[in-house]
């Protein structure tokens, strides 16, 4: 009878032991899986804003959460793929950090969450229908510049502006929406916009050559092209001393003045929305967001590396200064 006691003691508590392994395998950890069109500071941010945040809200990268980034390396069709490939792998949340990758997983998918971000305008580029409630399976964070700030900026900066050069890519959604704000914004401040296209990275020396002599200042726009090689840009800017005024994240690569969203704080945003859902919240009826804090940047040393003096009516606006 003792045997047999010892017996049954030991076979419960190995088929509670049973229960408990079980009950722990089957723990699922969280899964978010990153992707963005190409690699860059700005978008970089935004991934690392979130990840962050995550963090802060209990959700500890390694520790308890799963995550995953893919760069479809400038390329649309690369895009596609990746997104296929994160929809197989059915992640608990897909972030897609700019316009192409967003809509590439979205095509792939009406099912999974996905949270965008540093995405333009996001009812343009067909992500939402309403901005205020979304009501799919997406939603997130936008990024439109502050054009019509921008735009006075120059003015400032280039007393007498009556030109203004733009560089982007034609082919990116995000861009031609924001172009197209900024079209409205120079009519309405009297300049004329003069427009050079690049499609591709490669492209952009030409297209900035293509400016000179024909502005006295640069636009130059949240476009993941130009933001992938904005230092041959620069490089021509530089050369024929022409004042460039663009996104506040381009200032520290050599743009002259800049007035923009915090990157790493829009990913934050990110984050939050992140959180939201992987505690049973839902895209559908959260707010495409975005940052209120606004920054102006002065490159200090580029100002005197092409000669340019400053005014000081745009001195007394700068909040960030770069040597």
């Amino acid at each position: 009878m003792l045997l047999r006691s010892w017996m049954g003691m030991l076979l419960a508590v190995g088929a509670a032991g049973g229960v408990a392994v079980g009950a722990q395998a089957q723990t699922k950890v969280p899964y978010v899986a990153f992707t963005a069109i190409v690699e860059h500071p700005a978008l970089d941010d935004v991934r690392k804003g979130a990840i962050e945040e995550l963090a802060r809200r209990g959700f500890v990268d390694k520790q308890g959460l799963r995550t995953s980034f893919d760069s479809a390396q400038g390329l649309p069709a690369n895009a596609a793929q990746i997104a296929a490939k994160l929809v197989g792998q059915k992640p608990d949340v897909i972030v897609a950090i700019s316009t192409p990758s967003a809509q590439s997983v979205l095509a792939a998918t009406k099912d999974l969450p996905i949270v965008f971000s540093a995405v333009t305008d996001p009812v343009a580029a067909n992500l939402v229908r309403d901005a205020a409630r979304p009501g799919g399976n997406i939603t997130g964070v936008t990024d439109m510049a502050p054009v019509a700030e921008q735009v006075g900026l120059a003015q400032q900066l280039v007393p007498g502006l009556k030109r203004l050069g733009v560089i982007y890519n034609p082919g990116e959604s995000n861009s031609v929406a924001l172009v197209a704000v900024l079209r409205r914004a120079t009519k309405a401040a009297g300049l004329e916009l003069v427009e050079s296209a690049a499609n591709r990275s490669t492209d952009l020396s030409a297209a900035a050559e293509r400016l000179v002599g024909k502005v006295e200042a640069i636009y130059l726009p949240t476009d993941n092209v130009l933001a992938s090689g904005l230092e041959a840009v620069v490089a021509v800017t530089r050369q024929n001393r022409i004042p460039t005024v663009g996104d506040a994240a381009y200032v520290q690569r050599g743009v002259l003045l800049g007035s923009g969203f915090d990157y790493r704080e829009l990913g934050v945003i990110t984050g939050r929305m992140i959180a939201d859902i992987l505690k049973g919240g839902s895209p559908a009826t959260m707010a495409v967001a975005s940052s209120t804090n606004l920054d102006v940047a002065l490159n200090v040393g580029e100002a005197k590396r092409i000669g340019f003096t400053v005014p000081p009516a745009v001195l007394a606006r700068v909040k960030t200064r770069v040597e």
